[in-house]
């Protein structure tokens, strides 16, 4: 059996003003010996994950040297 938990679902308003609950999931990031405590979107359905610029700050990464792909594979 799996371990499991639940997380609350916590009302959220979206840029047009519509209000909806979302779980949201807390999260401990580390990168380069810097931490941030930052809460994540729980969404099961998600082929990709997006890092806010603003984290990725928090947490030292200088986004210039960062590299990255997305690939497409359907």
């Amino acid at each position: 059996m799996f371990n499991s938990r639940r997380y609350p679902f916590q009302p959220k308003r979206d840029g047009l003003g519509v209000l909806a609950d979302v779980p949201y999931l807390p999260l401990i990031l580390t990168y380069q010996n810097r931490s941030v405590e930052v809460m994540g979107l729980l969404d099961t359905g998600a082929s990709v994950n997006v890092l806010p610029y603003n984290v990725g700050v928090q947490l030292g990464a200088i986004w210039e040297e960062q590299r990255f792909s997305v690939v497409d594979e359907l």
